[in-house]
């Protein structure tokens, strides 16, 4: 097994990671960092959990002269709590060279929040405050040598590319066209390229910007964005042969409405750590929190009405574990990085593919077990079903009565009553 100092990591970092519980490499951070190193341009596809964050925080750790106190790495995140947990998983490593993280966010003081981040050497921020103080010239970003855009397709998904656009062309050192040549193409899982393409990926050392995008996907619009960012990009490629988290136990529950609450409680009494509870909507976060307690379920709601400080202190509760069920929306449960959680609850389904595999990818994290559970309705069975067979889960969805037939989609409850439905359109995912 290859070593982080093996990968060129220096014996400070590399006591740092040890010290953080790091041991040994997971295979994102092995592919990437030798070239991050070397100050490469740097596309990598990886799923969440799968340790990429070290991926890039050990290399800028690494190139950043500790001396500059001004801004020289930029990590552009979606969502605000991902912001937080970046910022934390550097600390690890950045106290090793005396370097100073700051996360920019909205919600909060902006003052206080532009002076702290001018002091920084590693900014990680999301891309509509990071401009509204660029735009307000509260924050340098002239000193930005390193750029990063980490969850680029959850970025694209939620609008922000025009802010990222207008972000990247005040940096300085970026590539001389508009669109460039990816280096190399990984292999489906094969992991890494060569570094031998028609143009070559020549280490970073004319004083350009080193640019490095980390994507559950790298096709389609966050293609056209990888090229239009870089220059001469060496890919790297981890993925599953199956698209969802293998790790997961996955549990598809028959329910209706009126029993949904009661299974959803059974389900909490079972023996478990943190437990997030996925939701369609605001609104029905905070009911459900309500009838949860009502029966004496310690738990919280997470979404997009609370305040930047209202759902960090929701956060820290529940990673503290004085709350052990966080009840969430998919936008503000986007960067929920914690360990122990051991169970991920669809108590409303994902509506697509991409939306199932990001919520149970919020357990079984970096070689951990976890359960991944959706409780199914009659109505819901047939759209379901179809999320299942194309992550390769029909067994698991027809475990527990649940069957897909040709014409029909038939629904067994735990009392034997069984109800069929016509087959609606097929949805577009």
């Amino acid at each position: 097994m290859t070593s982080f100092a093996e990968l060129g990591l220096s014996a400070p970092v590399c006591r740092a990671l040890a010290s953080g519980d790091f041991d040994e490499p997971f295979a994102i951070q092995e592919l990437v960092i030798p070239d991050a190193l070397q100050g490469r341009d740097v596309l990598a596809k990886s799923r969440t959990g799968s340790g990429k964050t070290l991926a890039f925080a050990a290399p800028i750790v690494e190139r950043l002269d500790p001396s500059v106190r001004k801004p020289g790495a930029l990590v552009l995140v979606p969502t605000r709590e991902l912001a937080v947990q970046v910022a934390q998983d550097f600390v690890v490593v950045a106290q090793a060279r005396k370097l100073r993280v700051a996360t920019v966010y909205g919600g909060v003081g902006l003052f206080d929040q532009a002076k702290r981040a001018s002091n920084a050497h590693i900014v990680v921020a999301t891309p509509g405050r990071l401009e509204d103080l660029a735009e307000r010239r509260l924050l340098p970003l002239d000193g930005i040598k390193i750029l990063v855009l980490d969850e680029a397709d959850r970025m694209l998904d939620m609008g922000f590319q025009p802010q990222v656009d207008r972000i990247v062309h005040r940096l300085k050192g970026g590539p001389s066209r508009a669109a460039t040549q990816d280096n190399g193409h990984s292999p489906r899982g094969s992991g890494r390229s060569n570094g031998n393409g028609p143009q070559g990926a020549p280490p970073n050392n004319n004083g350009r910007r080193q640019t490095m995008m980390f994507s559950a996907t790298l096709d389609g619009a966050v293609g056209h964005l990888a090229r239009s960012y870089t220059e001469h990009p060496v890919r790297h490629e981890v993925e599953d042969p199956k698209q969802t988290v293998e790790e997961a136990d996955h549990r598809f529950v028959p329910v209706t409405h009126h029993t949904k609450i009661d299974t959803l409680i059974e389900i909490l009494k079972d023996e478990r750590a943190l437990a997030l509870v996925f939701v369609r909507t605001k609104r029905g976060a905070d009911r459900l929190v309500y009838k949860l307690k009502a029966r004496g379920v310690k738990s919280a709601a997470l979404h997009g009405d609370m305040t930047q400080p209202a759902r960090q202190r929701t956060y820290e509760r529940f990673e503290a574990g004085k709350v052990d069920v966080l009840v969430a929306t998919d936008i503000a449960a986007r960067g929920l990085d914690l360990d122990n959680i051991t169970h991920v609850i669809n108590f409303d389904p994902p509506e697509d593919d991409k939306g199932y595999v990001h919520r149970v990818g919020r357990t079984a994290r970096a070689g951990r077990s976890g359960t991944g559970i959706t409780l199914v309705t009659p109505e819901q069975a047939f759209d379901v079903s179809r999320v299942a067979s194309r992550l390769e889960l029909e067994a698991d969805f027809e475990r527990e009565g649940m069957t897909v037939a040709p014409a029909r989609v038939v629904f067994s409850s735990h009392r034997g009553r069984r109800s069929s439905m016509r087959p609606r359109p097929k949805r577009k995912f």
